[in-house]
């Protein structure tokens, strides 16, 4: 929803409106992974507007937690692939990912993480080499973390307006006017 109100009608979170009952800190944040991963994961990729790829029954989801999509100046949708971690990391973790985003042909794969990713893992995500788009070089696998993207970093892509097409946008009401409209309230 944060990401509609956002997105389609230029709205700002703490300015135009308040969202409760979601984390804001690291302990918030921490808890709730503790509490329910499902949860946790759906959150964390509502931070960065990304559509949950799983399905209701919560099985095998591939290496796949969620997904963005945009365009580059043509018709062609383009994917980002995101992986979720709320507890350990293990030092194959961004090397999953980068299989996952091979077979997908995906553009972006993004590791999203509670915990502080390895020297060692950072070094495999640089290595993964970079995206190119009309708006520049974009690192093929990145690590964000919950306190990164609590404090404001974005996935690093293009950013220009209109392109991320994860959610699809609903047709803009026409404005009814004269004679015949009916009152909400009753009161004619």
């Amino acid at each position: 929803m944060k990401s509609r109100l956002r997105d389609s009608f230029g709205l700002e979170e703490k300015r135009d409106y308040l969202v409760t009952g979601e984390p804001t800190t690291m302990p918030d944040a921490e808890k709730l992974a503790s509490e329910d991963k499902f949860q946790f994961q759906a959150w964390a990729l509502g931070l960065v507007g990304a559509r949950t790829a799983t399905s209701a029954n919560r099985g095998a989801d591939g290496g796949i937690d969620g997904r963005l999509y945009f365009h580059e100046g043509d018709n062609k949708p383009r994917q980002v692939i995101l992986s979720v971690k709320g507890g350990h990391l293990k030092a194959d973790d961004i090397r999953a990912l980068g299989q996952v985003v091979s077979r997908e042909g995906a553009e972006i794969g993004v590791l999203l993480t509670l915990s502080e990713p390895s020297q060692p893992m950072r070094a495999d995500a640089a290595s993964a080499g970079f995206h190119a788009s009309p708006w520049g070089q974009h690192p093929r696998l990145q690590i964000l973390t919950i306190r990164d993207l609590l404090d404001g970093k974005k996935i690093d892509m293009q950013q220009t307006a209109g392109v991320n097409i994860t959610f699809k946008q609903a047709p803009k009401a026409a404005k009814a006017s004269g004679p015949g409209q009916l009152s909400l309230l009753g009161d004619e």
